[in-house]
């Protein structure tokens, strides 16, 4: 968790780090994504090349490029998800100066937004 003024960017390695096995076929599990949908705010070559040493395939926007990369396909259910969290008041703005209890907080509201969806599905 890092402050809110921060660059997306600085946060991208140690994100796909700490990405754990992906369970499924025999074998040893996957630890990395195949593939890393991002928008333009991650173009930058020097990410991209350390995503393809780890055996990643970038898929980010470039800038200065028109829409019509087809990320946008991708990218409304992060937005959705986000806006989901943001209808828990708590969550809208980070009250919360111990990390611990923020997390809890967000465990909670992905508990209710799982039920909420859950309940509506049934």
């Amino acid at each position: 968790m890092t402050g809110g003024n921060r660059h997306d960017i600085t946060e991208l390695l140690p994100l796909i780090d700490a990405v754990p096995p992906v369970r499924g076929r025999r074998g040893r599990p996957r630890r990395r994504p195949a593939e890393l949908f991002a928008d333009r705010a991650y173009d930058f070559d020097k990410y991209r090349n350390v995503l393809r040493r780890k055996g990643i395939h970038p898929r980010i926007a470039r800038r200065g490029t028109p829409h019509g990369s087809g990320l946008g396909v991708y990218r409304w259910v992060i937005e959705r998800t986000i806006a989901w969290y943001h209808g828990m008041k708590r969550l809208r703005i980070r009250w919360e100066r111990r990390d611990d209890i923020h997390e809890a907080f967000l465990g909670l509201a992905t508990c209710i937004i799982t039920y909420r969806h859950v309940r509506r599905l049934c």
